[in-house]
């Protein structure tokens, strides 16, 4: 059996203290670390946003530190557990730190978790931005925000959430589907070559020819 540190995070204050998040969190690591046999030696609980860099983030402080004592992986449910910030994730990366995120596996291509932080980096921006641009205009129509009986407004304001994610999707994904056309392979071929990674699309699937048309096409 191999050890392994594993490593949870929460934002807020009141997320550590509810819990909420972290069950989830530990539930992914327990049987990520039981399907690949690993065992967890230590289990370190942060309450910290992904913004604050390592110097003020005593838990992966710590968690790293256990893990290079032991010389053992750090295990995070998430990419987004460690950072949202890609020059984060490279900085750990060109350090050498061993971490294995369980969503996408233990031998994940770095390509991979550089798209992976890329794309949460962009997403959290488009998102922050346009989610206050949103609430600006809501609120300069007279809506009151936070009233559960304008569901109108509120499925709105969702479905502009969705359409940033899936504009940040696309702008991580295309520069490399793009690059794969250069090398003239077909749009079947990409779909197969991003599976093979373990990209999945926007929604969390496999590519398929036409997956990868409509997102060209959209782009277009």
């Amino acid at each position: 059996m191999k050890t392994a540190i594993a490593y949870l995070r929460v934002s807020t204050n009141e997320q550590g203290r509810s819990g909420l998040g972290l069950a989830s969190q530990r539930k992914v690591i327990d049987e990520f670390a039981a399907a690949e046999g690993f065992v967890l030696s230590e289990v370190v609980t942060e309450v910290a946003s992904g913004k604050l860099g390592l110097a003020e983030r005593a838990g992966l402080r710590k968690a790293l530190a256990m893990a290079s004592k032991q010389r053992c992986p750090v295990i995070v449910a998430k990419l987004d557990r460690l950072s949202r910030d890609v020059a984060f994730i490279s900085g750990l990366m060109a350090a050498g730190t061993p971490f294995i995120v369980a969503e996408l596996g233990v031998d994940t291509d770095p390509f991979i978790l550089h798209l992976f932080a890329a794309l949460s980096e962009k997403e959290r921006k488009l998102i922050a931005s346009r989610t206050k641009s949103a609430l600006a205009d809501l609120k300069a129509q007279g809506v009151q925000l936070g009233n559960r009986t304008n569901l109108p407004a509120a499925q709105a304001l969702g479905q502009a959430r969705n359409a940033e994610k899936a504009a940040a999707f696309a702008a991580a994904i295309l520069p490399e589907i793009r690059r794969l056309q250069a090398q003239a392979m077909t749009m079947a071929q990409i779909a197969e070559e991003l599976n093979r990674r373990g990209v999945k699309t926007a929604l969390g699937r496999t590519w398929h020819q036409s997956t990868v048309s409509r997102l060209l096409k959209a782009a277009a």
